[in-house]
């Protein structure tokens, strides 16, 4: 229990973000152009964070689904910033497993026409330790 604290209080630390300030109205959820692809959406991720349920959360494939587009921190109303938090959880568990996410020699199964190239450094960046 005591790991998932210090977890928590990371996650927090990591992000910036406040998520007492969250009063859960979904407005960033609703605006996140990956929601179907999410098994948590934004709002879960602030409330989850904010009850101390992070678990689940460090074991989500929705960490990789968040395209970080800030669209959810555009319609916030409260200047909570759930796409900080997903990338500061997606940060943690990129460090307790060790892992990349996306390596160079895998790169050839994303590129087509409609993909800039910064896109995949970009990807490289995020995904890659």
């Amino acid at each position: 229990m005591e790991k998932l604290e210090n977890i928590q209080k990371e996650i927090i630390r990591i992000s910036g973000v406040n998520p007492k300030k969250c009063m859960q109205c979904g407005k960033c959820s609703g605006t996140c152009p990956a929601y179907d692809q999410m098994e948590y959406h934004p709002h879960q991720f602030v409330s989850m964070l904010k009850s101390g349920d992070i678990e689940p959360l460090l074991k989500s494939e929705s960490i990789y689904a968040c395209l970080t587009c800030f669209a959810c921190v555009d319609r916030c109303p409260r200047g909570v910033e759930p796409a900080k938090i997903i990338d500061a959880v997606r940060v943690i568990v990129q460090r307790e497993q060790g892992k990349s996410r996306l390596k160079a020699d895998g790169i050839e199964k994303y590129l087509d026409e409609e993909i800039p190239g910064q896109a995949l450094v970009t990807a490289m960046r995020k995904y890659n330790k």
